[in-house]
């Protein structure tokens, strides 16, 4: 959607892959698409490459057997500055979202007793410090002049946050804000970075619901019981829930719909417009 905003092709995947030991899922040798500039990757976190169902997360994890590359934003920069010659044109939109699988490993952490809640939310915090970082020394010291950062939305609004004990709900808005506040403090006064609120948007639309056209907030659009895992990633029209899905918000316990994310999409194409970006 912003793609055809701005008047460009969506991007294609940088780098492709999968370490699957599922006999039903084939694994897929890692390969880079040159000419390709779509980094993100599922499972991806901000500095630590092992992520949600990364295969180094097996057996303690059985999700970790699909293998999830989860290469993380620090090192998707650096593949892209390799690409293109070191430096950015200062001609490109650059969108960064990511700290939402920090979230998901921590918790991990935190779950097999290996972190305290204290610790999961420091860790939490560096990471959006390190995510500040990054953009400013890796992307905008680099020649980038339109950085559209988007922070992390609240987690403890997701269906796999409703499912656990009100406690744990705080814990992981504290995780989350904690990481947002780092995040926003280490951009704040970069010129040429828009930082947009995802947080604070999705609350909104949350406490909104029929204002922005949602459906249902609570309960994931796929049927787990049709899927190998409880995941979107291998979700598809053959395998959503009866009835009329289409402006559910959640697809699974955590991602949003294509509806959710054309919400999001929206929400940052208006920023950008604000910013006169667009």
């Amino acid at each position: 959607m912003i793609a055809a905003q701005i008047g460009v092709a969506a991007p294609c995947a940088a780098q492709t892959g999968l370490n699957s030991i599922i006999p039903s899922i084939p694994a897929v040798p890692v390969t880079n698409h040159a000419g390709c500039y779509g980094y993100a990757q599922g499972g991806a976190r901000v500095t630590n490459p092992v992520g949600p169902q990364n295969i180094n997360t097996y057996p303690a994890s059985p999700d970790g057997a699909l293998g999830q590359l989860t290469d993380p934003i620090v090192n998707q920069i650096s593949r892209h500055l390799a690409t293109v010659g070191g430096s950015f044109s200062g001609t490109e939109l650059v969108t960064v979202l990511g700290g939402g699988n920090d979230v998901f490993m921590n918790l991990a952490a935190l779950g097999a007793g290996l972190e305290t809640p204290t610790q999961a939310v420091t860790a939490m915090g560096t990471a959006g410090a390190e995510l500040a970082a990054y953009i400013k020394t890796q992307i905008v010291a680099k020649g980038a002049t339109h950085v559209v950062v988007v922070n992390l939305p609240d987690v403890s609004q997701t269906p796999f946050a409703y499912s656990v004990d009100a406690q744990t709900q705080g814990l992981i808005n504290t995780m989350v804000t904690t990481f947002n506040a780092q995040l926003a403090s280490g951009l704040s006064g970069t010129n040429g970075v828009l930082l947009v609120d995802a947080y604070t948007q999705g609350r909104a639309q949350t406490a909104n619901l029929a204002q922005y056209g949602i459906t249902n907030a609570t309960v994931p659009a796929c049927d787990f019981t049709l899927m190998i895992f409880a995941s979107s990633l291998v979700c598809s029209t053959s395998t959503l829930i009866a009835g009329d899905t289409s402006m559910y918000q959640f697809a699974d316990t955590v991602h949003p719909t294509p509806y959710g994310y054309r919400l999001l999409a929206q929400y940052v194409a208006e920023r950008m417009a604000l910013n006169g970006w667009l």
